[in-house]
């Protein structure tokens, strides 16, 4: 998976418009192979975040889970000590 796309369920506040469009942009860059499609693409490629987004919001919308929801500030937290110890010279 794209490391740029993040985990976006079960977290306080949930998950915001933007935050699911960045990881469409993200998927459809992945999937299409370019960050920046050319203008004869650009149609196809905006309409695909879009509809991706959209999906991406249904699922997340629809998803059930008895956790407790995770604390972004958290989350974060977790993620720097990780990538300290990965990228530790």
């Amino acid at each position: 998976m794209c490391r740029n796309i993040r985990p976006l369920n079960n977290f306080e506040p949930p998950a915001t418009r933007d935050e699911v469009t960045a990881a469409a942009l993200q998927y459809v860059r992945k999937v299409s192979g370019t960050t920046k499609p050319s203008q004869a693409n650009q149609a196809a490629f905006d309409q695909a975040v879009r509809e991706i987004a959209h999906l991406t919001q249904h699922l997340l919308d629809d998803l059930v889970t008895t956790a407790p929801p995770k604390n972004r500030e958290v989350e974060a937290a977790k993620a720097r000590a990780r990538a300290e110890l990965r990228y530790a010279r």
